[in-house]
C-alpha cells in the first residue's frame, strides 16, 4: 500500500471464543461430534423462543411501519418503558432522553471506547469478556488495566487491587463492571458494589456496568443493578434482550445514562455517542417494538423465573460432578450462565496430552500446540476438543493469568448435559495423569 494501512491497536482485538470455533468446525469436516460449551447462545443449545413471543412478533410484522426507520436514540415508547422499569428499582431516576439504542451490546461496547481519548483509561475484571477488554485495549494502544477477581473468594473482586491501581493511575477514568459477571458466573454483593461506588466518588470516575445478565440469577441470589447503587456518580448501564428472551439475533441493546448533569465531560461523553448512532440513523427497530410487549406481558415474569430456575439446577449439576476433582479451584455460580474453572498452581504442565484415536485429528491437535509460547490451559483446550469433541474456552484468552477453562450451564437435555461434563472430568483426570 502507498502508506501504512493497518492500526497498532489492530493487534490487541482478539477473541478466542471465536478463534476456537474455527478448530471446532476444522474437525467437523473430519467428522467429528462437536459439543458447543464455549459460546453463550441459548438458541444454540436448544432453548426454543416462546411461542407466546413468537405470536408478539407476527402482530408487529403485520403494521407497515414496523418496517421504516425509528428515531434515532431509539423507538420513544420502547425508552418510556424502560425509564419507567429502571425508575422502579427506587435508585436514580431517568427519563426517555438518557437511553441510548444500539445494534446489541457489541456494537455498544465499541462505540463507548471507541471515543474515549486514548491516555484515558477505563479498568475492567480480570477475567475480562473480551470484547470489553479488546475494545478498550485497542482504544489505548496497550494492553488492558485490570482488576483481579480472585477465584479464592467466590470470584469477587480483590477491592485493595482496584483501590491501589486507581489511586496511582491517574490515567483511570471510569471501572467497568459486568455483573452477573461473564466469564466467572460471580454476582457482585451490595457491599462490593457500594465500596466500588465510594471508589468512583473519591477519585472522580464513572461507572460503567455491562448487565445484559441482570436478569439471570438463580439458586438463592438476586443482582443489585447500578441504577439502585449509583447515588451521584457518573454512569453507564449496558442492558439488551439476547440473553434474556433470548434473542441474540436480534442485535439489540441499548445503555442508559445516569447522573449526565453531575459533570461536563460526561455530559460530553454521552453525547457524543448520541451523534454517533444519529450518523448511522438509527438501531434494528422490531426487537425494540417488542420489548415493552414482552417485557409487560403476564407471562413474563413466570418464564423468567422458571428459566432460571433450570439454568440453577444446570449449575448445580455441574457443581456436582466437577467440585470434586482435587486438581481444580471450583466455584458454584450464581448468575449469568457460565462458570470459570481454574487448574491449581502446578497442574498443568507442557508434556500432558489426551489420546486421540483419529490420526488426522490427532495431527491437527499436535499442529495446534507446537509453538512453545502456547498458554498451558490453551493445549489442554485443544486436546480437550480434539479427544472428546468438547469446545470450552482457555481462561488466558480472557485477559488472565489464570490457567483454566470457561463452559456454559445452556445445555437444555439434561441427558447430554450430564453425559457431556463426566466426559469432561474423566478427561481431565486422564490429562493430568498423563
Amino acid at each position: 500500500m502507498r502508506q501504512k494501512l493497518l492500526s497498532d491497536s489492530s493487534k490487541e482485538l482478539s477473541y478466542e471464543i471465536r478463534e476456537i470455533v474455527k478448530k471446532a468446525e476444522l474437525l467437523q469436516k473430519s467428522g467429528k461430534t462437536i459439543y458447543w460449551e464455549n459460546i453463550g447462545d441459548p438458541i444454540q443449545k436448544n432453548c426454543a423462543f416462546p411461542e407466546w413471543m413468537r405470536d408478539i412478533l407476527k402482530e408487529l410484522i403485520k403494521d407497515n411501519n414496523t418496517f421504516g426507520y425509528c428515531h434515532s436514540k431509539g423507538v420513544p415508547a420502547t425508552r418510556e418503558f424502560l425509564a419507567e422499569k429502571t425508575n422502579a428499582l427506587g435508585g436514580i431516576k431517568i427519563g426517555p432522553e438518557d437511553i441510548l439504542f444500539f445494534n446489541g451490546l457489541g456494537d455498544a461496547i465499541s462505540k463507548a471506547y471507541q471515543y474515549i481519548e486514548p491516555t484515558s483509561r477505563v479498568i475492567g475484571p480480570s477475567p475480562s469478556y473480551s470484547t470489553h477488554s479488546s475494545a478498550e485495549a485497542a482504544h489505548a494502544f496497550h494492553h488492558p488495566l485490570t482488576y483481579t477477581l480472585d477465584p479464592d473468594n467466590n470470584w469477587y473482586p480483590d477491592l485493595d487491587d482496584l483501590y491501589f491501581k486507581v489511586k496511582y493511575n491517574p490515567n483511570i477514568v471510569g471501572i467497568l463492571l459486568i455483573n452477573p459477571d461473564n466469564p466467572t458466573g460471580m454476582v457482585y454483593p451490595l457491599d462490593i458494589l457500594e465500596r466500588i461506588v465510594e471508589i468512583a466518588r473519591e477519585f472522580n470516575l464513572f461507572i460503567i456496568s455491562d448487565e445484559i445478565y441482570l436478569n439471570i440469577t438463580y439458586n438463592g441470589t438476586r443482582t443489585y443493578a447500578l441504577a439502585e447503587i449509583i447515588e451521584d456518580i457518573p454512569g453507564i448501564a449496558m442492558k439488551g434482550i439476547s440473553k434474556e428472551f433470548p434473542w441474540p439475533g436480534a442485535r439489540c441493546g441499548w445503555m442508559e445514562f445516569y447522573n449526565r448533569d453531575k459533570d461536563q465531560e460526561f455530559d460530553r461523553f454521552c453525547a457524543t455517542l448520541e451523534n454517533a448512532k444519529m450518523i448511522e440513523v438509527c438501531s434494528t427497530k422490531l426487537p425494540q417494538l417488542a420489548i415493552p410487549k414482552i417485557m409487560s406481558d403476564p407471562r413474563y415474569e413466570d418464564y423468567k423465573r422458571n428459566r432460571n430456575e433450570r439454568i440453577g439446577k444446570r449449575s448445580q449439576i455441574i457443581t456436582d460432578i466437577l467440585s470434586s476433582v482435587d486438581a481444580l479451584k471450583f466455584n458454584p455460580t450464581y448468575g449469568a450462565f457460565y462458570n470459570t474453572i481454574i487448574f491449581k498452581k502446578g497442574v498443568l504442565k507442557k508434556h500432558q496430552k489426551l489420546k486421540i484415536d483419529d490420526p488426522e485429528i490427532k495431527a491437527l491437535a499436535e499442529s495446534w500446540v507446537k509453538t512453545e509460547c502456547t498458554p498451558l490451559d490453551k493445549r489442554f483446550v485443544y486436546y480437550l476438543l480434539a479427544a472428546t469433541g468438547i469446545c470450552v474456552v482457555p481462561v488466558s484468552s480472557f485477559c488472565s493469568d489464570l490457567m483454566g477453562f470457561r463452559i456454559t450451564l445452556l445445555e437444555e437435555n439434561e441427558e447430554m448435559l450430564v453425559q457431556n461434563f463426566n466426559n469432561l472430568k474423566e478427561a481431565i483426570l486422564e490429562y493430568i495423569a498423563s
